[in-house]
């Protein structure tokens, strides 16, 4: 009985490899046949999968990529089952890309995970381009991102980062009170992580994340947002080889479902929580400053016309998601290998503290508006971004019809890859290009800034489709590296260095082991106010 099932699908699977083959043949002939210039193809390309072998399962994708930049040039092609991508680690080719083409490769591949993930390419990063999307980033921007509405709104940045810093010195009085000394181990991407989690949580939804979940619950929200950015970077059968849709293979279907329902229930749940809060207020409502990003958008998208027959809640959950993912990830990564990278370079992490004691002294914690005169704990952020994206390979692109890109002829529909992390070490551009030299920052590329103008340092992208919430993301991480610089003594827990090993699976560059330091407080005055 088994093998009479097996035998009809294993026919069926050969059957569709083999016309996947003569299509993709049919493909590469056309494309060899062509007068046009067409960029240069990675070479191991195999029947069928194309390049996909080539992409290791442990080392990180823009790694990969850039070892065969070196091989390549900074464009080449890569086949991906029946999909070509376009691979760019040149800034000046990604200056293109965003300028002369933005337009034609400001839209999104329709993938699974967008669907599956995104309520149906709903979610603002990962909606194809269009009036929708024009809308709904109009929207955000105005109700969370722009600078009067983060100025609006930095009560809880400061908040939050003091009540971070308060349970350290909380965890070096327990130490001292048990003999230790007042040092304490602390693993400070989970720390790190709190602070960018409790912050985004409170102005999107108005409650902190530790309490949003308290009691129980928290650790599976957790891991459902964690899992979010590992499925979007699977490469799913079914988004390289359509034919095989009906089919999922590796359970990656099954997961997105899983995670995508784990993440509605918590958004359904507060947008019922709003609405409740809503009526409560009475006709004549509250202030805008009082107001949450989801208070603000349940009124924004409410019978709106732009929003090409989507639904209104299905909007602001999507719009609320976007805005949590892309506030926490960024923040939180950077943050670590910005102290990492601190902790391995000791003159460089003594210089942040005599700019602190200088500009701040000793006897009060530092406020936003001393961030202005930080310039060296700027550079420090700066000098991270360029070394360590928080998504070293952009979110792709796709082209929507064909197109020129440095001198070769781009088809519609195909991929955009720009790998940052390659960009931004040109030995053209910087000198050492993998040193952590801060000081660059403040000698020669002092007008080089992080918002997609100067494209040899573009971390939160560049053109139409890039990071809107890079205010937001700078802010939280000056203030929080500054208070933790500026009140702690911060070592590393042996005379070993950090390694600076990333994770190969994600969206995003993450630290591969956890980073534990130890701590004490450098303040004494600063401690026992706190």
């Amino acid at each position: 009985m088994e093998l009479t099932h097996i035998l009809p699908a294993t026919f069926a699977l050969l059957l569709f490899l083999y016309a996947l083959f003569r299509i993709a043949s049919r493909r590469s002939s056309a494309a060899h046949r062509s007068n046009k210039r067409h960029p240069p193809e990675a070479a191991g390309a195999l029947p069928l999968i194309g390049h996909l072998h080539k992409l290791s399962a442990t080392e990180p994708t823009h790694i990969t990529l850039a070892k065969m930049a070196d091989a390549y040039g900074p464009i080449f092609t890569l086949r991906l089952g029946m999909n070509t991508a376009l691979v760019v680690s040149s800034w000046e080719i990604a200056r293109e890309c965003f300028t002369t083409n933005d337009t034609i490769f400001a839209s999104r591949s329709k993938v699974v995970a967008s669907e599956l993930l995104g309520y149906n390419y709903a979610a603002l990063g990962i909606s194809p381009y269009g009036p929708y999307w024009r809308h709904v980033r109009k929207l955000a921007t105005l109700e969370l991102l722009t600078n009067h509405r983060l100025e609006q709104l930095q009560h809880i940045r400061i908040c939050e980062v003091q009540n971070s810093i308060k349970k350290l010195y909380e965890l070096c009085a327990d130490s001292r009170n048990k003999g230790s000394g007042g040092k304490v181990r602390v693993e400070m991407r989970r720390w790190f992580g709190d602070v960018s989690l409790n912050t985004i949580f409170r102005m999107v939804v108005g409650k902190r994340f530790s309490a949003v979940f308290e009691g129980s619950g928290a650790e599976q929200y957790r891991e459902a947002l964690r899992a979010f950015f590992e499925l979007f970077a699977a490469f799913v059968p079914s988004d390289l080889f359509p034919f095989l849709s009906w089919l999922d293979l590796g359970g990656y279907k099954k997961a997105m479902n899983k995670t995508a329902k784990v993440l509605d229930q918590m958004l359904s749940k507060w947008i019922e929580e709003h609405r409740e809060k809503k009526k409560n207020w009475g006709e004549g409502g509250v202030e805008t400053e009082e107001q949450d990003f989801m208070d603000l958008m349940l009124s924004a998208v409410h019978d709106d016309g732009g929003l090409c027959g989507i639904g209104g809640d299905t909007v602001t959950k999507a719009t609320c998601l976007t805005m949590i993912l892309g506030g926490l990830d960024t923040t939180t990564i950077t943050m670590t290998w910005a102290l990492s990278l601190l902790l391995n370079d000791q003159e460089a992490l003594k210089k942040a503290q005599l700019e602190l004691d200088e500009k701040i002294g000793r006897s009060r914690q530092v406020k936003e508006s001393d961030v202005k005169n930080l310039t060296y704990l700027q550079a420090i952020v700066k000098e991270t971004l360029r070394l360590y994206p928080a998504a070293p390979l952009l979110i792709p692109h796709e082209s929507v019809e064909d197109c020129i890109v440095s001198g070769y002829h781009i088809p519609a529909r195909t991929r955009l890859l720009v790998n940052v992390q390659k960009l931004q070490k040109d030995p053209l551009v910087w000198e050492d290009p993998c040193e952590f030299r801060p000081e660059r920052f403040l000698i020669s590329h002092t007008k080089f800034d992080l918002r997609g103008q100067n494209h040899q340092l573009m971390p939160f992208g560049s053109g139409r489709r890039k990071c809107p919430g890079i205010s937001f993301s700078l802010q939280l991480m000056h203030l929080t590296l500054a208070n933790l610089l500026h009140e702690f003594e911060i070592g590393r827990p042996s005379e070993k260095l950090l390694d600076k090993e990333e994770e190969g699976f994600g969206l995003t560059g993450v630290k591969k082991t956890p980073l534990e330091v130890v701590l004490s407080p450098r303040l004494s005055s600063i401690e026992s106010s706190s």
